[in-house]
């Protein structure tokens, strides 16, 4: 394994890292001020649509698509560094490079899967950054960790699919540009293998019954530069039933192939919140004074910032390696990877950024700085895209079938 930038992934961080320091940083102060006069707290500031198109011309736009057609061409080895360079600001640059989640998951999803029609209809606007998609899977009234209890129903009639269901969590829904939901639902709840019960479909945001109903918050944060996190209720949706992605029963795997980019993609850019957590860390206690000399002599400041460096070293190695199996056996292949970096990273960089709010006190947990916001980030992803106990569960049944004896 050689994780050495090679010369194009090490041009392109030079240009990201030029971009971060000349547009996006300067801009956050800008956004928040942007917001606080809009008519709605889901209006996009318009320094936003100058950051995307200022990306675009200088060539940092798309760059976690590794097909050519659709984006940069770059493997996962190659992307890694760069989002975790976008990391660093994830209310802005990720957007900013159209790199956002849950944009990136759909836009994968739909090259993947989606008819022609589909991609040109739908994809393509993604691509350009034109519209705004999110993903309906996760469901209040079951445990959705287990996606065989999805109980949303698409059911046919005729030339449609009629859905009848309600979700919540649903990250993108309420943002202004958002035009297109796919959702996931039983088609065939009769079926033996319960992983073929389920579908997907593609929901434009305006359909008869489609009901964006509230926003939910995120320890008290709606994350409103994303598009929010919705409580979307269906009721008895008609779309035609070319709007189904892929085949009927393929709700499920499908599921699974949008969600391993998805986690790898969480964690390089947690990686890089944890880096922006340490240089506000050292920053403030080389700064600030407290029993007559500054916090950067302090033992315990010195330890935290010392076991910080360490695990994100640590949890570096471990992403670039499981970007590195990606890209040479597979998603299936890395899968004991990809479930170990999602169970570390959050976790590790949760209380990184945790001692660095400790050290900013007040100001830790307040506006002024990014901290709270990125705990709170770091902490959710403990439970997006699979809480931590599914992993290890099934991270640990793998390692035991190695020693288990038949019967």
């Amino acid at each position: 394994m050689d994780f050495a930038f090679d010369a194009r992934t090490e041009e392109l961080r030079e240009r990201l890292l030029a971009f971060m320091e000349e547009c996006v940083y300067p801009a956050e102060a800008t956004a928040a001020a942007q917001r606080a006069a809009l008519a709605s707290p889901w209006d996009v500031p318009p320094v936003v649509e100058e950051l995307k198109a200022e990306a675009r011309r200088r060539g940092l736009w798309n760059l976690f698509l590794p097909d050519e057609k659709y984006g940069a061409g770059l493997t996962n080895l190659q992307y890694a560094p760069l989002a975790e360079i976008t990391g660093r600001s994830p209310q802005l640059a990720p957007t900013a490079v159209n790199c956002a989640a849950p944009d990136t998951g759909n836009m994968e999803l739909l090259a993947q899967f989606g008819t022609p029609e589909q991609r040109e209809r739908w994809l393509a606007p993604l691509l350009a950054g034109e519209m705004r998609s999110a993903f309906a899977m996760t469901e209040p009234d079951v445990a959705s960790s287990d996606a065989t209890n999805i109980a949303t129903r698409i059911e046919r009639d005729g030339d449609a699919y009629v859905i009848t269901g309600r979700k919540w969590y649903i990250s993108g829904a309420l943002h202004p540009e958002c035009r297109i939901l796919i959702v996931m639902g039983v088609t065939d709840p009769g079926a033996p293998d319960v992983r073929r019960r389920q579908s997907m479909v593609l929901v434009p945001r305006d359909t008869p019954g489609v009901e964006v109903r509230r926003a939910m918050r995120v320890y008290g944060y709606e994350d409103h530069y994303h598009g929010g996190h919705a409580e979307v209720v269906l009721d008895r949706v008609r779309v035609p039933v070319t709007n189904l992605v892929g085949e009927e029963g393929g709700g499920f795997a499908i599921a699974q192939a949008r969600l391993g980019p998805g986690r790898i993609h969480h964690c390089m850019r947690l990686i890089g919140m944890a880096e922006r957590a340490v240089e506000l860390m050292c920053r403030r206690a080389v700064e600030r004074t407290a029993f007559g000399g500054p916090l950067a002599d302090q033992g315990v400041v010195q330890q935290w910032i010392a076991d910080s460096r360490v695990a994100i070293e640590q949890l570096r190695l471990l992403v670039l390696k499981t970007a590195w199996l990606m890209d040479t056996v597979g998603n299936r292949g890395a899968h004991t990877e990809i479930q170990a970096i999602k169970i570390a990273t959050p976790r590790t960089v949760a209380d990184i950024v945790d001692r660095a709010v400790q050290l900013h006190g007040a100001g830790g947990v307040g506006q002024d700085f990014p901290l709270a916001e990125l705990w709170a980030a770091a902490r959710t992803l403990r439970l997006a895209d699979g809480p931590d106990e599914v992993h290890q569960r099934s991270l640990a049944r793998r390692e035991l079938a190695r020693y288990r004896r038949a019967p």
